[in-house]
């Protein structure tokens, strides 16, 4: 059996609850719910249980002390043809060093490496057939949203699983303290 896995940090409730009031105004957008909620640290794809085991132990030796986190801005993949909506996090280097090592983690077992940069963000909603100027105007109206910073003091391993609407699609596997 193979599991589509990915490391993140999970949003606290009471941060997500309050971005799913910006869920609002674009028309054919997928919205998330607040339990999907995450920023992605690394995703590793379809892998089988060997490997994901190993790989749970190259996460486990991780060492990175807790830091905080707070979202700042909005945004979307896809440029004329948009994606995903998302928002993003306020730069913070023990964040992209946590990414990093999740990186070194997944080439200690083999994966092939990430090719796309890091992009630390919380995706709002997948994005259908959307007319551009409702994701531009999306984004200028959260361009200055923020949240209060909150303490990231552990990450996880997730799976992913195809399901029905309103169903979580996320499965923790494993849990990594920081500290």
């Amino acid at each position: 059996m193979s599991l589509r896995l990915f490391a993140a940090l999970p949003v606290p409730a009471e941060i997500a609850v309050r971005l799913t009031g910006l869920q609002k105004g674009v028309t054919g957008a997928r919205w998330r719910a607040a339990s999907a909620m995450h920023i992605t640290l690394r995703f590793f794809g379809e892998i089988d249980e060997r490997l994901a085991e190993e790989l749970d132990h190259e996460l486990g030796r991780i060492a990175c002390k807790p830091f905080e986190l707070a979202i700042r801005g909005a945004g979307s993949f896809g440029r004329t043809e948009p994606h995903a909506i998302w928002l993003g996090i306020a730069p913070q280097p023990a964040l992209d060093s946590l990414a990093s090592a999740c990186e070194r983690a997944a080439r200690r077992t083999g994966l092939s490496p990430e090719k796309r940069a890091f992009k630390p963000h919380v995706t709002l909603a997948y994005l259908g057939r959307t007319d551009l100027d409702r994701v531009q105007a999306f984004e200028r109206r959260n361009a200055l949203f923020q949240t209060p910073a909150w303490k990231a003091d552990r990450f996880y391993l997730y799976s992913s699983w195809q399901r029905g609407r309103g169903a979580d699609p996320y499965r923790i596997e494993a849990e990594y303290p920081l500290g």
